[in-house]
């Protein structure tokens, strides 16, 4: 009879936690259905690079270089409506570090430059006086204060957990906060060295109606949401979204000048054709569930130059917001911890070539593990150095082959059926309760073409 109620006790607290999650995912959809409805916003990149004709500075350039004289963010506000924009996004702190707002987490800051205003105070003044939604954007990467590759420290990791806290508690409501520097080739700083789990979660926790996006999800699946609430792609890069195939909601940004941060160049170069950017852009972004993000620079006075006016101007009279995007269809919440099956030892059946296993688990999506086209029923496993505990289980596919499969673990010298599967997506998610094993494993039972697997991805979830 104790262990009856024991069972019931556990079921009940299990089908809890399930609907916890599912409302966690539908409250999601409702907010990126409504970033994705706002269609259009500004970028905003103005800091320590604004002085120095480079995107990169020297990280420690003195703060005595920021004296933007005849800041007016009420100019970039109204500049922005000028376009029909819905938002603004401003880099309160950029790669080297410099903060421009009223931090007391560092001296290197806008309270210790000539201006000694709190711009980012401004900003949301100014945006939201003219009707417009703020959105804030946070570099991980810090090169002034050391926070870089092969040198990161908890003090680093709680430095940023302060800034992010007074950036979401001092300044009201943020649609968005957009972080860079993170998990890039060039930043070399990987969700693990500045644990993203940890940094998603005190988002929520400040405010739960943000919006988390990192800048640098390139390398993951176009149709897979992973360490972010909303895909993104930077244009100038040469990020593209799949066209006509897309129901992810993104982000595409693109600068109206030839760079992000202003350059002496600036007021006498032409800026990007508003007709293209409306045509080719916004309104093509848009029909996939895109928003269009387009940066305008401010100048060393701190205001936006006449030809960057004149173009947003351009635009507005070329585009006006019709109102909401297609709708999402369901999807699953965001990957956002840790990978347990990374580089860990990996087996199969007969593989095909050099398309060996540990092609599944490198951390790569450009490599695949492939089995030989003569196996009939393919599998792959994933073994762990000790017993280890794990909640979610992700199979992506570079093309959606594998359409019947089943999950197993191994435990106590047996193996056991952990659930069977039939998502015919590439980026096949499955969720479960927490469960115990040495080793991992997936019996592909069903596939239009060689079964392929470009990573085997196993996570133990904060829930």
């Amino acid at each position: 009879m104790i262990l009856k109620k024991l069972q019931l006790v556990v079921l009940l607290t299990l089908l809890s936690l399930s609907s916890v999650f599912a409302q966690d995912v539908q409250h999601l959809k409702k907010l990126q259905q409504q970033f994705v409805d706002l269609r259009f916003g500004m970028f905003i990149h103005f800091n320590i690079p604004t002085y120095a004709d480079a995107d990169w500075p020297d990280p420690e350039a003195s703060p005595s270089l920021f004296n933007p004289t005849k800041l007016n963010c009420d100019q970039w506000a109204k500049a922005a409506k000028s376009a029909n924009m819905t938002y603004g996004c401003l880099t309160t702190k950029h790669h080297s570090g410099f903060c421009i707002w009223d931090t007391k987490s560092t001296d290197y800051n806008v309270m210790n430059s000539p201006l000694k205003r709190d711009v980012v105070k401004e900003y949301v003044d100014a945006f939201r006086a003219n009707g417009l939604k703020v959105m804030l954007y946070y570099s991980i990467l810090d090169t002034h204060h050391k926070l870089r590759p092969n040198q990161i420290q908890p003090s680093h990791i709680e430095m940023v957990k302060t800034q992010i806290t007074e950036l979401l508690t001092k300044y009201g409501k943020i649609e968005a906060l957009i972080i860079d520097g993170w998990d890039a080739p060039w930043s070399r700083i990987s969700y693990d060295d500045v644990p993203f789990e940890d940094i998603y979660h005190l988002v929520k926790k400040l405010q739960p109606d943000c919006l988390l996006m990192d800048l640098n999800g390139a390398k993951y699946p176009g149709q897979g949401l992973y360490y972010t609430d909303i895909k993104t792609y930077e244009m100038g890069a040469g990020q593209r979204m799949e066209k006509a195939s897309n129901y992810m909601p993104s982000l595409a940004c693109l600068p109206i000048q030839s760079s992000w941060f202003w350059k002496t160049d600036f007021p006498t170069t032409p800026v990007k054709d508003a007709a293209k950017l409306v045509n080719d852009q916004l309104i093509t972004l848009n029909n996939d569930r895109c928003n269009f993000i387009l940066n305008v620079a401010p100048n060393r006075d701190g205001l936006f130059d006449d030809n960057a006016l004149e173009g947003l101007k351009a635009i507005g009279k070329l585009w006006k917001n019709s109102g909401p995007v297609a709708a999402l269809p369901d999807l699953d919440a965001p990957i956002i911890s840790q990978n347990l099956a990374k580089n860990m030892p990996a087996n199969s059946s007969w593989s095909d070539d050099m398309n060996i296993s540990d092609f599944a688990n490198d951390d790569s999506f450009r490599t695949s593990w492939t089995s030989s086209p003569t196996v009939k029923q393919p599998w792959l496993e994933i073994s762990f150095k000790r017993e280890t505990g794990f909640n979610t289980i992700v199979i992506a596919e570079n093309r959606a082959n594998i359409n019947k499969y089943k999950l197993e673990y191994y435990v106590d010298g047996a193996w056991k059926t952990l659930l069977d599967g039939e998502i015919a997506k590439n980026v096949k998610v499955h969720r479960f309760n927490r469960i115990w094993a040495n080793k991992v494993r997936v019996q592909i039972l069903g596939y239009n073409r060689t079964p392929s697997i470009s990573e085997f991805e196993v996570y133990n979830e904060q829930r």
